[in-house]
C-alpha cells in the first residue's frame, strides 16, 4: 500500500505572506481600490487568485476580480525575479522532516493556490523538488476546497483515500481533504486558527513540524 503525504505550500512549507500581502496590496492600488486589510489577505492565503480576491472585494464584478488578479501574479512574480524568494522561507524543520517521509517510504506531494511556475521556483530554490512525486496547482484544477488537486494527486500517488494525508494551514485544506475521503492534518504555524482547522474537519493539528513528522511516522 502506497502512503501519500500532500502538503500545502504557502503556510505549511514556506511562509509566503511577505510577498503575497504586498503584492496584493499593490494589485488594489493599480485598481485605485483601498488597500485589504494583511489579515485578511493571509485568510485567503490557498485559495485560487481570483477566488482570493473575490473574497476580499465581494461588490467587484467577475470581469474585475480577474483584472486584479492578473496584476496580483504579475506583481507577484516581479517580486520574485528581484530576490523576492528570500521573503518565503522554508518553516523550522520542514526540510528534514520530508526527508524522513521519503527515507520511510512515503510518496509525497503538493496541492496548492500557486501557479505551476511559482511552486517549481520556490521547490527548486529550496532543494525540494526531487522529493515529489505529484504536484498540483491552480493552473490545472478548481480552487480549493474542491477535491480535485487531492484525488489526481491519489491517483499519480497510486494511493488510496485511507493511504493519503492532506497537510495545511487553513480550512479550505481540511475541507479539500475531507471532500476526496482523504484524512485531514492541520499545522498550527500558517494563516488560520487551530480551531477553524479543526472545526473544518483536522484529525490532528501539529504545533510544530517535529510532531507533525512524529504524527506521520506514526501512521
Amino acid at each position: 500500500m502506497n502512503r501519500l503525504a500532500i502538503f500545502d505550500c504557502d503556510g505549511t512549507l514556506v511562509d509566503g505572506q511577505a510577498n503575497i500581502c504586498l503584492a496584493m496590496e499593490r494589485a488594489f492600488d493599480d485598481h485605485r481600490l483601498p488597500p485589504p486589510d494583511r489579515h485578511a489577505i493571509r485568510r485567503i492565503v490557498g485559495l485560487s487568485v481570483p477566488d482570493a480576491v473575490a473574497q476580499l472585494a465581494p461588490t467587484l464584478d467577475v470581469r474585475r476580480h480577474l483584472a486584479v488578479a492578473e496584476d496580483f501574479k504579475r506583481h507577484f512574480q516581479a517580486m520574485r525575479s528581484n530576490g523576492g524568494l528570500l521573503d518565503e522561507p522554508l518553516f523550522e524543520g520542514i526540510a528534514e522532516g520530508l526527508a524522513r517521509l521519503a527515507s520511510a517510504g512515503w510518496r509525497l506531494g503538493v496541492a496548492t493556490g500557486k501557479s505551476d511556475r511559482g511552486l517549481r521556483m520556490v521547490l527548486e530554490h529550496h532543494g525540494l523538488a526531487g522529493h515529489f512525486l505529484t504536484l498540483q496547482t491552480a493552473d490545472r484544477h478548481p480552487s480549493k476546497p474542491h477535491p480535485s488537486m487531492v484525488l489526481t494527486a491519489m491517483r499519480e500517488a497510486g494511493a488510496t483515500p485511507d493511504a493519503t494525508v492532506m497537510i495545511g494551514d487553513t480550512s479550505y485544506d481540511m475541507a479539500m481533504a475531507v471532500a476526496a475521503g482523504a484524512h485531514p492534518v492541520g499545522v498550527g504555524w500558517g494563516y488560520h486558527e487551530p480551531h477553524e482547522l479543526a472545526d473544518a474537519g483536522a484529525v490532528f493539528v501539529a504545533a510544530h513540524a517535529t510532531a507533525l513528522f512524529n504524527y506521520l511516522e506514526a501512521r
